[in-house]
This record gives C-alpha cells, structure tokens and sequence, in this order.
C-alpha cells in the first residue's frame, strides 16, 4: 500500500510518499524559520497562509521523484493534531480533499505518534516493547510503548517543554529562532564548569519533568553578567549556553535510565526535534551503557515531516482504520486516548 503523508501541525510543510514494501518513495519539506524568524517565534496565521501555498507544488514534487501517480497513491494521511489549529485545519482540509477526489481512504495521524515510530523508518529500527522519550518545542514525555496505539504515559514536563525551554533561553541571550540548534552551536564554544545549572526534579523519585526553573535560573545568570550591550559578553554567553544545554541534557537522561530501570525494558527511542541535539545522543549512549539500547531517527525526520506521518497512517490503514467523510483537526490530543493496532 502506498500513503501520501501530509504534516502542517505547526511551522514546516512536509510530503511523503510510503510504500508498505518499498518503504520511503520520495519527501519533500518547506521550513517557514526565515519568515517566522523576524518575529521570534511562530505567528499561527502566517503559518496557516504559507501552508496553503506550499502544500500542491509539494505533492507534485514528491509523486514526480517518486515516479508515481495519483492513481497509484492507495490512502492519504495527514496531522490531525496535537499543533496549531488553523495549520492543522489546512492540512486536514487538503488531505481529505485529496483522498475524495482520488477515491482512497483517509485517515487523521497523531503528531506526537509520528514522532515516535519515525525511529521505525532507519535500519535497524527498534521492535515493540521499548520506553520512548518524545521531547520537542511542545512536548516532553516518556511513554513505555507496547505497540502501535498501546502507549501508557510514565511522566512529562509539568510546565514548559524542553525544546520550549531552549527557545525561550536562546532569546534571552538574543540568538535567532529556532533557539534549539543555536544554542547548540554556542555551547560547543562554552568552558565547562563555569556556571553549573540544577538539573530539576531529579533529586525526588518519579518520571516528571520541569524546566520552567531553568529558563529562570537562565535569566538570572544572564543579568548578573550583562555588559554594557545589554548582553553578557560572547564567551559568557557561550558558557551560560553550556550550562544549561547540560542540564537539559543530564535531566533527560537521568529520567530516561531511571525509565528504564523502572519498566525493565532494554530499548529506549528518542524521538522529535530536540532528538536531534548531538550531546543529549552523546550523554543518553554513555549513561545506558549495559542497561538498553537507544535509538532515533536521522536528524531529517526528528523535526516535523512528512515521512513519519505517512508511516504512521499507513500503519493503521494497514489494519483497517480509516476516517468518514469528514474533516478533523485537534489542537490538543492525548497520546493515550489513541485506538491500539490488534494483529
């Protein structure tokens, strides 16, 4: 079977096109961060406009490198949500327009499930049971995974998320959005030991998160070394951006191996953007050593794409499950509300 992905939950437009057998044909994605980046974040409306114009000459492209046709496309999935709704609302309008038109079924993907069967994409790719950490701009969870839709939450961040976290602390330091990947960059120029940051919630027992202290704790490090610029000094920014990328880092890695321990499982997968963060990978290999093996997906599809979605939907069209006529978005969407894929 073959699934055209669609993703537009938030700020890139992405296109897949999946084989069942063949795997990834083809994807295409647009990154809106030049427009939104003048403003220092995502503007919903802006986003939802520029989806509009991207989506068509994407799918074109996709199925042209793909060498296929509409006719030979069997179902279409698309991001239901969690994300913002009118961006959704324009990729759900599109797909389920799309799957009508070229009489094939449909069905709404879970953003947050496409993240975390994007590892499935790589060789080798991870097999069921296995605790997966999903951290993003909107989410930070651990979820032990018995399969497809069988997912029971073991903790998340009770405030902001870590990639949220990252972004607001990159701002704070005036670095460009998105903060993830710059205050990655500055932190390989910082002195380790300079500042050390707590690592939050990891002195207690439990599997929850917070990382709104550490954007304080940030803030405050910042005004006690501004110049005269407003800003701290170049190397200690770089330095403030050391510490606090290894306090992120060490935190979620303390969960994931305390996660680990606690559910027994010898495999863990991370998935979403921050996924991507080199030492978050470095840190995670080292501290479960002799205690599971972790995998991700290449950095491509740790961001929004089109390639989980499709993945993911052509799971559950596999098994049967597809959408009414009818258009579904949803801003917020529990992970453990999802129906389970049953052999």
């Amino acid at each position: 079977m073959r699934v055209l992905g669609i993703e537009t939950s938030c700020d890139e437009t992405g296109i897949a096109l999946y084989d069942s057998e063949a795997g990834l044909l083809a994807h295409a994605l647009h990154s809106q961060v030049t427009m939104h980046n003048e403003y220092g974040g995502v503007v919903p409306e802006l986003a939802s406009r520029d989806h509009i114009q991207r989506l068509l000459p994407l799918v074109s492209s996709v199925l042209a490198e793909a060498g296929c046709a509409p006719r030979d496309v069997g179902g279409i999935a698309y991001t239901a949500g969690p994300g913002l709704l009118g961006a959704l609302l324009v990729g759900a309008t599109f797909g389920r327009t799309l799957a009508w038109a070229w009489q094939v079924p449909a069905i709404g993907v879970h953003h947050m499930e496409g993240h975390l069967l994007a590892p499935m994409l790589e060789d080798p790719a991870p097999a069921f049971p296995f605790v997966a950490l999903l951290v993003s701009g909107g989410h930070t969870q651990l979820v032990e995974v018995q399969g497809i839709g069988q997912y029971r939450l073991l903790g998340e961040s009770l405030d902001d998320a870590a990639g949220e976290a990252f972004d607001k602390t990159a701002k704070l330091l005036d670095l460009a959005y998105p903060g993830g990947p710059q205050i990655a960059r500055l932190a390989e120029q910082g002195v380790p030991g300079r500042f050390v940051f707590p690592r939050p919630m990891t002195d207690r027992p439990g599997l929850d998160f917070s990382f709104s202290g550490l954007k304080t704790f940030a803030l405050t490090t910042i005004n006690q070394h501004t110049g005269p610029g407003g800003l701290p000094d170049p190397q200690t920014s770089a330095d403030i951006a050391h510490a606090f990328q290894e306090a992120v880092v060490d935190t979620l890695a303390i969960k994931c191996r305390r996660a680990i321990e606690q559910t027994g499982l010898p495999q863990l997968v991370i998935a979403g953007g921050v996924s991507a963060n080199r030492r978050l990978r470095e840190r995670l290999q080292e501290g479960l050593v002799g205690k599971a093996k972790v995998f991700y997906a290449r950095p491509a599809f740790c961001t929004d794409n089109g390639a989980m979605i499709a993945y993911a939907g052509c799971q559950r069209l596999l098994a049967g499950q597809c959408e009414p006529l009818e258009i579904n978005a949803r801003a917020r969407w529990p992970l453990d509300t999802l129906p389970a894929i049953t052999a």
